[in-house]
């Protein structure tokens, strides 16, 4: 398995000029709260004060303390002060870590972690050991990532999100199940995109049930919007497969307007795809199905030119 490596990043003019002006997006994450993807090892607040003052410490930090002060796991905002302030289309979500989350954090993050802070390149073929990597943005509780990786070992996912309890369920899952694999980011999906990865580096695409910001005000805060897709085609390699889905029909009718609109993309399907076998059927879309809601898949590919 590699270290995490990063090589420092000395001439940014090749990267597209519509980067500069990309909307709030970022890592959306999945809208399960901790508590309704809540895993059964997951110690609940009673359990956690029978464990000892170690643990307690470790699932709930005093406010305004960092939760790893010995730097081995995810920063509070890696980013600082290094890049402008957007507009988000997501809030940071470091709620509660169980003890064993917090463990799966302490470690392994050092070697499969990465916090995006803008500030160098990420050497892909070194951190996934040559395979063709993915970027997955907004992974929830980890558990549909870990079964994709399971299911094509010969595929590295580098997945994207800022919701701490999720961070380290999947280094959990992964580590239980032996996923060499994955590899989790910390941090602003954009920040990643723009600065951290080299033009034509991806070989896909993942944006699984993002937030659909519904009101109307909160539109400008959705990841698919033009600028956004701009900005990740120009990361992605001739051929490589955009994949989003939500159960959000405005957001779905958005979501095929800004793709079909995008010229380095062609949709493999007329309108929405059918939902392929290769994409689990998490627990947060199973209480959407059972009330009732539809959920769309849109695949795309970028065009060889």
């Amino acid at each position: 398995m590699s270290e995490n490596p990063a090589t420092p990043e000395a001439n940014r003019s090749e990267a597209n000029p519509s980067e500069a002006g990309a909307p709030a997006a970022a890592a959306a994450a999945a809208r399960a709260t901790a508590a309704q993807e809540a895993t059964p090892q997951e110690a609940t607040p009673q359990e956690a004060r029978g464990l000892g003052s170690t643990a307690v410490s470790a699932a709930t930090p005093r406010r305004g303390a960092p939760m790893f002060p010995d730097g081995t796991g995810p920063a509070a905002d890696p980013a600082g002060s290094h890049h402008e302030r957007r507009i988000r289309s997501f809030q940071p979500r470091r709620s509660r870590v169980s003890p064993g989350q917090a463990d799966a954090l302490r470690r392994m993050w050092p070697k499969w972690g990465l916090d995006i802070d803008g500030l160098s390149r990420i050497d892909l073929d070194t951190f996934f050991d040559g395979l063709p990597v993915v970027l997955e943005i907004g992974f929830g509780m980890g558990e549909a990532t870990a079964q994709m990786a399971a299911a094509d070992p010969s595929t590295g996912i580098l997945a994207c999100d800022v919701h701490t309890p999720g961070q380290g369920n999947l280094l959990r899952l992964a580590e239980q199940n032996g996923l060499s694999n994955i590899r989790v980011a910390n941090g602003d999906a954009i920040i990643l995109l723009r600065e951290m990865l080299a033009p034509g580096s991806l070989a896909g695409l993942r944006v699984f049930f993002p937030d659909p910001w519904p009101k109307k005000r909160h539109h400008k805060r959705r990841l698919i919007q033009p600028e956004f897709v701009a900005l990740a085609c120009s990361r992605l390699a001739p051929g490589a497969l955009v994949h989003c889905a939500t159960d959000w029909e405005p957001y779905a009718e958005q979501m095929l307007e800004v793709l079909s609109a995008e010229p380095t993309l062609e949709n493999l399907h007329p309108g929405y795809a059918p939902r392929p076998d290769f994409r689990p059927l998490t627990r947060f879309e199973g209480q959407g199905l059972d009330k009732g809601h539809i959920v769309h898949d849109l695949l795309f590919r970028r065009r060889s030119a």
